[in-house]
Order: C-alpha cells, then sequence, then structure tokens
C-alpha cells in the first residue's frame, strides 16, 4: 500500500511541484542558471579590468607618441600659451589622428597649453602634475574636467633632454563601457547556449529518475524506506539481500539468527562477498543463485532452511529463509513411528505366520514338531535380543537395532552385529546417534535389497570415550569420485516415495551435520567384500 505525500509547508506555499522528478529538474535549473550568472559575474569583472588596462596603455602609448615629436617641445619653450600657438595645433592635429578624447600639454607650472576646449587653455590643469614632470610616467583612470577617462602621462623632455613639461593624452571611459557592453550580447549568447545544453541534460535526467522513483514524491521514498526497515527486521522470515556481484546489501534480523550470525557479523557483513560471509557450502550455492530451484532445502548448522531466490532489475537478487528446522524434526518423529509402525507389521505378519504353523502341528497330531518349533522361535528371538543388549548397552540405541532387524528380516535382508560390536557404556548424546545410525541403516537397507546377496552389517564399538560405527552394506557401493558429493544437501539416488518425509537428499547431510556438531568425523568408503562402508568416528560421545 502506497504511504501518503507529504510536502513541506514551504513547499506547498511556492506551489513546488510534488514529484521528485519535477522538484530535481527544477533543482538542477536554478543550480544551472546560478552557475551560469556567478560565472558570467566572473568573467565580466576581469573583462573590465582588462579594457580598463588597454585603454590606459592606449593613451599612455600616445602620450609617449606625442612626446616624441621635437617640434612640440620647441612649440612649448618658444611660445606663450594661445589657442592659435603651434602646440595647440600640433596637439589637436594628434587628438584627430588618434581618436583620443584629449591631448593636453602642460608647462613646467601645469598650465595648459594645448585642450579640446580652446578657452581652458592658460589655465592650471585639474590633477596634481607633480608625479609626471617629475620624470614618471602615470597611468590612471582619474575624473578630469572631461570627465572620466583612461589617461597616460609622459614627460615632454627638450633636445638637451631636459623636462620641459608633460603630455597627458585620455581616452573616454565612455567608449571602454562600450567596449565591454557590446560585449556581454556574445557572451549572453554562450550563456544562453549553455543554459538550454544544461536544461536539455536535466530533463533527460529527471525523466530517467521519474521512471526509477515511479512518480514518487521525496517523502514517499522516505516513507517507503521507513516502512522497509520496521518491516524487513519485524516479520518472522529471513531476507538478504545482494548486488549484482553477490555482495550482500541487507541482512535482516531473522536471517541472521538463522544464519547463526551475531549481530556485529551482520552489521559488519554489509558490502562484502556472501561467500566471505558464510563461507562455501549448498546454503551459500543457493543464495547466490548457483543452484537453482523453488524451496531448496539446505541445512545451516542445525538449522534445515527453505530458501527461495528472486532476481531483481539491477541484477541483484532477494532471497528468503524459512526455518524447517521443527518441521523437519517432526518429519523424521513420523518416520520414525512409520518406521515402527513398520516393524510392528512385520512382526505381527511374522507371528500370524508361525501361529499358523503351529496350529497346523498341532491339528496334525505333531506335537513334539510343534514343541521343537516353538523352542526354536523363541530361541531365535531370545538370542538375537539377548546379543543386542549383551554388546549395546544404551537402552535407546538397542531398540533401534531391534526395530531395524525386524524391518530387514521382513525385507528380506539380514542385519547382524559384527563380532567386534561392543558398547558397553551409556551414550552423552544417544538421541544423535539415534539419528546418524538410523539413516545409515535405511540408506544401506535401501542399497542392499536386490543384490545377490544381501546383508547389512553394524559394527558399533567404544574406543575409551570415543564411540566408532560402521555400516557396511553389499549394494552396488558408491564412486570414489562421489563420496564427497553424497554428504551435500539434495543429493538423492532415490525417487521420493509418495507421503514419505525421506527420498529429500538431506539424511546424510543431517548424518555429518551431526557428527561435526560433535566434533566427529564421516566418511564413505568401500566394504571388504563390495558395497558401500560408512563410517562415524564420534569423540566425546561416551559418559
Amino acid at each position: 500500500m502506497r504511504s501518503l505525500r507529504f510536502l513541506p509547508t514551504s513547499a506547498r506555499r511556492l506551489g513546488l511541484p510534488r514529484r521528485a522528478a519535477s522538484q530535481i529538474l527544477l533543482t538542477q535549473l536554478a543550480i544551472a542558471a546560478g552557475v551560469l550568472a556567478l560565472a558570467t559575474g566572473l568573467f565580466l569583472a576581469p573583462l573590465s579590468a582588462q579594457l580598463d588596462d588597454q585603454a590606459m596603455r592606449r593613451a599612455l602609448a600616445i602620450a609617449q607618441s606625442a612626446a616624441a615629436d621635437p617640434s612640440l617641445a620647441a612649440g612649448l619653450v618658444g611660445s606663450a600659451p594661445s589657442p592659435d600657438g603651434p602646440v595647440q595645433a600640433s596637439a589637436e592635429r594628434i587628438r584627430s589622428a588618434t581618436g583620443a578624447e584629449y591631448v593636453v600639454v602642460l608647462d613646467l607650472d601645469g598650465i595648459r597649453r594645448s585642450h579640446p576646449s580652446p578657452d581652458r587653455i592658460g589655465r592650471p590643469v585639474s590633477t596634481d602634475p607633480g608625479e609626471v614632470l617629475a620624470g614618471r610616467e602615470v597611468m590612471e583612470i582619474d575624473e578630469g574636467t572631461l570627465g572620466r577617462s583612461a589617461r597616460g602621462k609622459v614627460p615632454l623632455l627638450a633636445a638637451d633632454g631636459e623636462i620641459v613639461g608633460a603630455v597627458s593624452v585620455g581616452i573616454a571611459y565612455d567608449s571602454v563601457q562600450g567596449r565591454l557592453l557590446g560585449a556581454i550580447p556574445g557572451l549572453l549568447a554562450y550563456a544562453g547556449g549553455a543554459l538550454a545544453a544544461g536544461a536539455l541534460a536535466a530533463y533527460l535526467l529527471s525523466r530517467r529518475i521519474h521512471r526509477q522513483t515511479r512518480d514518487l514524491a521525496f517523502s514517499d521514498i522516505a516513507g517507503l524506506l521507513a516502512e522497509r526497515e520496521a518491516m524487513l527486521h519485524s516479520i518472522r522470515e529471513g531476507v538478504i539481500a545482494l548486488d549484482r556481484a553477490g555482495r550482500v546489501r541487507l541482512v535482516n534480523d531473522e536471517a541472521a539468527r538463522l544464519l547463526g550470525l551475531a549481530p556485529e557479523a551482520a552489521d559488519a557483513a554489509t558490502g562484502r562477498a556472501l561467500d566471505e560471509v558464510l563461507g562455501a557450502g549448498r546454503t551459500t550455492d543457493v543464495l547466490t543463485g548457483r543452484v537453482t530451484g523453488r524451496d531448496l532445502l539446505t541445512v545451516q548448522g542445525a538449522r534445515v532452511l527453505v530458501a527461495n531466490r528472486m532476481p531483481i532489475e539491477d541484477g541483484g537478487a532477494v532471497a528468503t529463509l524459512r526455518d524447517r528446522t521443527e518441521l523437519e524434526h517432526l518429519g523424521r518423529e513420523l518416520d520414525s513411528t512409520k518406521g515402527l509402525i513398520d516393524a510392528l507389521r512385520a512382526q505381527d505378519h511374522e507371528h500370524a505366520n508361525r501361529l499358523h504353523t503351529l496350529l497346523g502341528l498341532l491339528e496334525l497330531g505333531l506335537f513334539e514338531e510343534a514343541v521343537e518349533f516353538v523352542t526354536e522361535v523363541v530361541g531365535v528371538h531370545r538370542s538375537t535380543a539377548e546379543q543386542v543388549t549383551e554388546k549395546v548397552h544404551d537402552p535407546l540405541l538397542a531398540a533401534l537395532l531391534m526395530g531395524k532387524a525386524t524391518v530387514a528380516a521382513e525385507r528380506g535382508v539380514p542385519l547382524r552385529l559384527a563380532g567386534s560390536a561392543l558398547l558397553p557404556d551409556r551414550l552423552v548424546d544417544p538421541g544423535g546417534l539415534v539419528t546418524i545410525l538410523g539413516n545409515l541403516v535405511d540408506n544401506a537397507l535401501d542399497a542392499a535389497v536386490g543384490s545377490s546377496a544381501p546383508l547389512v552389517e553394524v559394527d558399533i564399538r567404544a574406543d575409551g570415550r570415543t564411540a566408532v560405527l560402521r555400516v557396511r552394506d553389499s549394494g552396488p557401493g558408491v564412486p570414489v569420485e562421489r563420496r564427497e558429493e553424497i554428504f551435500t544437501e539434495g543429493w538423492s539416488t532415490k525417487q521420493p516415495r509418495a507421503g514419505a518425509h525421506r527420498g529429500r537428499g538431506l539424511g546424510l547431510a543431517l548424518v555429518r551435520r551431526l557428527a561435526e556438531r560433535q566434533g566427529g568425523t564421516v566418511r564413505a568408503g568401500e566394504a571388504a567384500d563390495g558395497g558401500a562402508e560408512f563410517s562415524v568416528v564420534l569423540p566425546e560421545a561416551l559418559r
């Protein structure tokens, strides 16, 4: 269900769009316009200074050219200030030729000898001429009687090198501003083009964001993220999110519990490859997609998990985990109950046959033969029970062997204890060894049925406090190259039986898990007479 959309009060008051893509578009346009305005200002500022400098250097160059004319210095020394004098004529000629605003020649007293306004000839200049009359050239932007101008001043030297006056040339500042303003349209054209390109890029980006955010507002996205975090960490199903490289994006609390990850390990898993977090194994293969399918079973630690993996658009995936441990235990208990029922049914069938035989002997009047038959049957059962209880002192394990012997007899496969079998002490964890032995015997019976000389042999003995268990069968055996593969979850050579809990490739995997949980080992090999032999070593298994 989509969360409600909320916008900040200021955004609602300004009438801003609610969609994330539209807000991003407007933001990008505002940023692009601001950057262009700033860039334009930063460009115009040095351009103005550059134009000022060029104008001052041009004025100085004109002044230097005028001061280099010997007739100008001679006219200054040899004539009085006059609008019709030689100095005014030379200065006006230079002004007209160069386009300067004014060319002013002044004597050592700062009196103008030339000026664009003849009425100002003979008057002192409006600015201090001391620096230029001291022999230094001057460039400046200044206010004079003709307004603001770029000015260049050069000392005027006589033929003997003595300073007799100065030449001041000004270029109207309006012309500098005109050049500056003339550059602005071109600059704005470039800025407009850049803004248009930026607007187009912003529009294309906003369209992509529109598709990716699915027309959600920022408040929607924030709300969905908050809801996702709350939901993922509260549900009772494990969730793991992976990216396209197989790195962990998210592990919720239930997934960390099911996978046996401590809280700090779960937090540190983000950004790491799943192989580094969990190590190699079927669970990693299932979650990363190297093993595909629906409702895949895997064993992690002591837990039986059901995993499903769903790829997502960006190449990653989301995997879910459900705990099947309790269901698996119930299934195993149902299997045990069914096995007991099978054993009882076999015993009932066997007893019925024997009773029918005994009845026939009695009806035929063969009383001695009947006595011998009963004695033999009772002796066989008593000897079998005595043999098992004599060699195996743990009651649960002994009861399991008796039940399996009855089922084996019904299936036409002899089940016997090896001569070296002896387990004199009680087990620390009898339930674990019962599960291990039950699975191995069931597999051995399935393998031995149909062989030329069917047989299953169980050898269980104590080596100090270590329990050593071997189960041999007369079946076809296990190829060398598959003796490790058979202990992986999901591997099985049997077809699932209707209504049966077994046949799903978990039996041998659980055998190995239970053995390793007790610090033991399991391996598959070849029996001396052919067939398969499974060996289990459990240290510290006896009291």
